[in-house]
Order: structure tokens, then sequence, then C-alpha cells
């Protein structure tokens, strides 16, 4: 039933209000709960100050949930506040309430709590990675200064935002960060940031990190040496193949066929009897880009082997070679 009386909304509004000061908290979530619902900021005074001061840390946490539908600075302020809240599920649900925001102006609202000196390490890691997807310019100095943050989870943030921005001035640092930072989570984002880079000044950082100590930093390294398509690191990326770890041997493989450079075709078909059926899909698709003839006998073998996946490859990159041969027989 729609009631379109003023007085009953007026007394309905005035019930919910009630509610947000009762003494059950669970009156007050469910409160919280309702308010949000109806999507109207004339709600946004009570949910803030519910987030912000509310004795229950199970309605403070809603209130920060709930207030990631706003971008108003009214959130925006609540949920920067609650990044110091003294219960930690409060403080993890204000951070991934922060990365909701999808406007930039909401998003310059950060800018000054990232600068004040009291914020902790986590409220500088979640107003970072908050800031990431903005790609706000303004966000680039104090991300530079966050690469040298004691807190590897700031530089790990500091370094996303950079990568988003794909701010070339920050690639020093970058590089030094990926060979040297203590933190396998550090290195990992920085050797992906370099990502963005439009030369080959990274390659030697990269072709390092292949080498890393960490599996997923090697993967990543891999990953990134294929996304620039470096054929300088063709060595590297073949040396890789032998990783102890399947998943940087499939990312090298990977990168070794947008690499298009045939010389590898022999290298790459030996992976064709890899145990992890993965790894030999990702052999036969690269060998299709390398698009040498050469491989087209290990290639027909593939298509008996047992994975339906490996077949599917196998007989895209027979397709592929011969589209190649034909069209090169043709000039």
């Amino acid at each position: 039933m729609t009631h379109t009386n003023p007085l009953f909304d007026a007394v309905t509004d005035d019930a919910l209000a009630a509610r947000f000061t009762d003494t059950d908290a669970a009156v007050r979530r469910l409160a919280v709960l309702e308010a949000a619902d109806l999507e109207d900021e004339a709600w946004l005074p009570l949910l803030a100050d519910a987030l912000r001061h509310d004795t229950d840390a199970d309605v403070r946490r809603t209130a920060a949930e709930r207030l990631s539908a706003w971008e108003t600075n009214e959130a925006v302020d609540a949920l920067c506040a609650a990044l110091d809240d003294a219960d930690t599920n409060t403080r993890e649900a204000a951070a991934d309430s922060l990365t909701a925001l999808k406007d930039p102006v909401a998003g310059e609202r950060l800018l000054p709590y990232l600068a004040d000196a009291d914020a902790d390490a986590f409220a500088r890691a979640a107003l970072l990675r908050a800031l990431r997807e903005l790609r706000l310019p303004a966000a680039a100095e104090p991300a530079l200064a966050a690469l040298s943050d004691a807190s590897p989870f700031v530089r790990r943030e500091a370094i996303g935002v950079l990568g988003w921005l794909r701010h070339a001035h920050a690639l020093p640092q970058l590089k030094q960060l990926a060979r040297t930072d203590a933190s396998t989570e550090v290195r990992h984002a920085a050797v992906g940031a370099l990502g963005f880079a439009t030369d080959d000044s990274v390659i030697e950082t990269l072709t390092l990190a292949l080498a890393d100590e960490a599996w997923r930093v090697r993967e990543e390294a891999a990953a990134t040496l294929g996304k620039l398509r470096l054929v300088a690191a063709r060595h590297a990326l073949e040396s890789a193949l032998a990783d102890d770890y399947w998943q940087v041997t499939l990312q090298a493989v990977r990168a070794l066929g947008r690499l298009r450079d045939a010389a590898s075709t022999h290298a790459v078909s030996d992976l064709l009897i890899f145990p992890i059926s993965n790894v030999r899909k990702e052999a036969a698709l690269a060998l299709g880009e390398l698009g040498n003839a050469d491989a087209l006998a290990v290639l027909e073998a593939a298509l008996n082997d047992g994975d339906p996946e490996v077949r599917k490859a196998a007989r895209i990159a027979i397709a592929q070679i011969g589209e190649r041969g034909a069209l090169h027989g043709a000039r």
C-alpha cells in the first residue's frame, strides 16, 4: 500500500529518526540499514553521526558500509574519520567504502587527510587505495612521497596510484623498489607498474625480477615483459620457462608469444608435453603467434592431447600458421 499523505510521511520519518537513539543497538543498526535504503541525502547527517559516535561497533560498521553509496563531503569526511575507529572491522569497512568513490571531486576531499601527519599507516594506505582509480593528478606528489614510507602497505598503495596515473617521473623509484624493497608485495606491485613504461629503460629491472626469490614477482615480471613486448628479453623469458613454478612458466610462454620472435619456436614447442594443461594450452597459442611452420608437427600431435582446451588451442595455432603461410605466399 502506497501512502501519499505528507503527515503519514512525517510521522514515519520521525519514528525512524527516533530509532537512531534507541537504547538497543540492534534497533539502531536496523535504523541505519533502513535509512540508507531510502537513498535520500536527508538521512546523511544521522548516518554520518552513527558512524562517528555510536557506541556499538556493529552499528558503526554498518554505517561505514552503507555510506559507500554517497560521494558528498559529509559522507567522505565521516568515512575518513572512521579510518581511525577503535574497531578493526569498522576501519576496514570505511576503507572499502572509500574505494567505491568514482567522482574525482570527491576524491580531492581525501588529499588533506592524506597530508595529516597524525594519520596512521592503515589510514594512509586506505586513502591511497581510494585515490588509485580516480587518477587525480594532484595525487601524484603525495604518492611519490609515500614510496619511501616505512610501511610496505603504504608503499604498495602509492605504487598503485602512480601506476594508474602512468606517472613517468616515478619510474626511477619504481625500478629501485622492484629491485631492492624488502617486501614481496611492494616488489610485485612495482614490477607490475613498470608496465606503463614507453621504452626499454625498464628491461634490465624486469629481467632481474625474473630471478626474484618470490615466484609471484617472477610471474609478474614475465607478464610485464610480455605486455611491453620487449624483444630483447627473449633469452631471459626462455630461461624462465624452466621456473620451478608453473605459473611463472605460463606467463613466460605467453610473453614469448607476444614477442612473435620465431627463434623461440623450439623452446616453446617443448612445453607441449608439460604436465600442467594450462601451460600446454598457452604454449600452443604462443606457437600460433610465433607463426613458424616448423611447429606444425608438434601442434598436430597436440590434437590428441587429453585436455580439450589444449586441442582447441592447437587447432587455432595450426590455422594461424596456415593463414600466415598463405599470406606470405600471396606476396
